[in-house]
């Protein structure tokens, strides 16, 4: 048969002869047939094991006959809010609507509810009141277990429970759905699936769950933060698919249960992660690489604008930021695909009629990592408790950038490549535990368009210890390194730093140390993010409960809005409209010796005039300008 979109409606079935799909997928995203998209990467698996897959995406949550255009599944429905969680989707840090959504044809903002996975669960049972359904994604995977809720400002159960589906396929996926698949195609009900890695599900026989960790029920976890930081610990702490326990959350009163008898829902230890071979598997399947063309009179999806030239080389992460919940949902182990499967990718993007050649990016969530931190992972796992780059460096760690240089000469090599650049990010310190400097070069010298972004996130050692970053000493080293190189080659490349404002531990103390630091930098950014608790992150679990979990310590929080505000400006201390934020931030934080006219102070007396001893002032002049210069000839955006 000839490559083609998946279906998506009774027509298409019957052009490929089918009366009924194995599986409906229905998504909050619009259908992108892209290794980038959960949709298509799932139900390419799935089409790869023999199985006919539908898609029914962005329906109207608000008819019934939206989820039924396809008719009733033989085995069941998939469901997923798309690639981001739907309240990310759609709320600012703030809580303001966005006005528009790149997963939607046209950009448009609406096409999906809030809340996504349990509302299209719910439209689903009211319609199909027996058909399995198995929700996946983003979504369904970060809140698998009680969570705090940033939207609604409180703790929710399970989405197994809220949304009323039947299992949950959480991480990557791809293992766990064949599984499930294979079990409900052998005739096996979906309520007798209990012994696949990387699901949920729920029972009302515990005696029949083994080798488990008792989680605190759902009731204790309202009634007490300090026992959800320790609950959340004990979860971070199992999502190695190696070293993880099972974990077992009861429930009681509402969710079917009661305090004698409740409803448990377990928690499989997570899948194992994909040899280099499944993953070349996974990203050779027969993917359109574009969205529905049925999209096109609407402007198609401006989300593959950023991935459609990008090559994906790995996944997963063993930076573990605080504020990243990767952990939960890729893993700390890293899965990479081989040279050869990403230089074939890369042929394909250069056939392509708009390919200009300029291959946009060769990463993951971290770029440069390319195989797991230590040989140990590959059987054991990683440690449950300790950080492979923080504090410091593991002894073990193999900081090794040979693979990745490697790859990336072959990338440039391929005839109607110009450039390769690096776009989603590097972790500098592990830049810096390579004693070979060769890929500094390499990255200076062919993959920086410019300038160079990076994360520090922030300055003080006090907000960076909560955050899982280095200290501030190693990214000053980072950038001596990298400022040493450029002046080797001759190359004139900033560096831009990514940097948060109110992150749990942070109080305007921090945020004006902050500001002190871009002073003496010269730069100030054109962006800045607000510390955003997305669901099953530490930095989240911060945020609601005041404890940092690792350690049961108290954490300052800010959560004032106003107090927010001043956080954010100062790091923008020269916007003249951030001026009356900036100055009460300082009065607050007994810092008014930052407002006045010296070489170090950020603000100007409002109305007030200069020293009247010119001289004085001069000086004062003279020497602001030489620190100006100086950062300009050594570049004005080294963060």
């Amino acid at each position: 048969m000839q490559k083609d979109y998946l279906p998506i409606s009774r027509e298409d079935m019957e052009r490929r002869g089918w009366e009924q799909c194995d599986f409906v997928y229905v998504s909050g995203d619009a259908y992108v047939d892209h290794p980038s998209f959960g949709t298509a990467i799932i139900s390419r698996v799935l089409e790869s094991r023999g199985f006919k897959v539908g898609i029914i995406a962005q329906p109207d949550w608000r008819d019934k006959r939206s989820v039924q255009v396809l008719g009733r599944p033989r085995l069941g429905f998939l469901v997923s809010a798309g690639n981001m969680d739907s309240m990310v989707n759609h709320y600012s840090v703030s809580k303001k609507r966005r006005k528009n959504d790149s997963y939607t044809p046209g950009g448009v903002m609406g096409k999906r509810p809030d809340y996504a996975v349990c509302v299209y669960c719910r439209l689903i049972r009211s319609v199909y009141g027996d058909v399995p359904i198995i929700a996946g994604g983003i979504e369904a995977s970060l809140r698998r277990l009680a969570h705090y809720d940033y939207w609604s400002d409180r703790m929710k159960p399970s989405i197994l429970l809220d949304s009323g589906a039947d299992l949950i396929s959480y991480g990557m996926g791809e293992r766990s759905i064949v599984e499930i698949a294979e079990a409900l195609d052998s005739g096996l009900a979906v309520g007798d699936i209990s012994f696949i890695d990387g699901t949920v599900y729920k029972t009302e026989r515990l005696e029949d769950v083994y080798d488990y960790a008792l989680l605190p029920e759902y009731g204790e976890l309202l009634r007490d933060k300090k026992t959800y930081a320790k609950s959340f610990y004990v979860q971070y702490s199992n999502t190695d698919p190696f070293s993880g326990k099972r974990l077992v959350e009861p429930y009681g009163g509402s969710f079917g249960g009661t305090e004698k008898s409740p409803v448990f829902v377990v928690q499989n230890p997570p899948a194992k992660p994909l040899s280099t071979q499944e993953m070349d598997d996974v990203y050779a399947l027969p993917y359109m690489r574009s969205y529905h063309p049925s999209y096109e009179a609407a402007g198609g999806v401006p989300a593959i604008r950023e991935i459609k030239f990008s090559l994906i080389s790995c996944r997963g992460c063993f930076g573990a930021c605080s504020f990243c919940a990767l952990t939960f949902h890729q893993g700390r182990i890293i899965q990479a695909r081989s040279h050869e499967s990403l230089l074939e990718e890369a042929r394909l993007l250069t056939q392509e009629p708009d390919f200009k050649g300029y291959i946009h990016d060769v990463g993951g969530p971290t770029a440069n990592f390319r195989f797991p931190a230590c040989e140990k992972q590959l059987t054991k796992g990683a440690c449950p408790h300790k950080q492979c780059l923080f504090p410091e460096p593991c002894k073990n760690l193999r900081a090794d950038h040979r693979d990745y240089v490697a790859l990336l000469q072959k990338l440039r090599a391929l005839p109607g490549v110009k450039k390769v650049f690096i776009r989603s990010g590097i972790r500098f310190d592990y830049v810096l535990a390579d004693p070979d400097r060769t890929f500094l070069k390499e990255l200076c010298q062919y993959h920086v368009s410019g300038q160079l972004k990076v994360a520090p996130e922030h300055v003080a050692d006090r907000v960076l210890v909560r955050m899982g970053k280095p200290k501030n000493e190693v990214y000053r080293r980072f950038v001596k390194a990298y400022r040493e190189m450029n002046t080797c080659l001759g190359m004139d490349q900033y560096l831009v730093p990514y940097l948060m404002s109110s992150h749990p531990g942070s109080s305007l103390k921090e945020a004006v140390e902050l500001a002190e630091h871009l002073r003496e930098l010269g730069y100030m950014p054109e962006q800045v993010q607000d510390f955003y608790p997305t669901p099953s992150t530490i930095s989240t679990c911060m945020y609601y409960t005041g404890y940092d979990c690792r350690t049961m310590e108290k954490v300052y929080v800010p959560k004032n809005p106003h107090e927010k505000a001043m956080q954010r400006a100062l790091i923008q201390y020269r916007n003249p409209k951030n001026r009356e934020l900036v100055e009460e931030a300082l009065k607050m934080a007994g810092r008014t010796d930052l407002i006045g006219y010296g070489p170090k102070c950020l603000l100007r007396p409002e109305g007030g005039r200069p020293p009247s001893n010119r001289k004085c002032a001069k000086e004062a002049g003279k020497k602001t300008r030489t620190i100006r210069n100086i950062h300009k000839k050594k570049g004005r955006n080294q963060g």
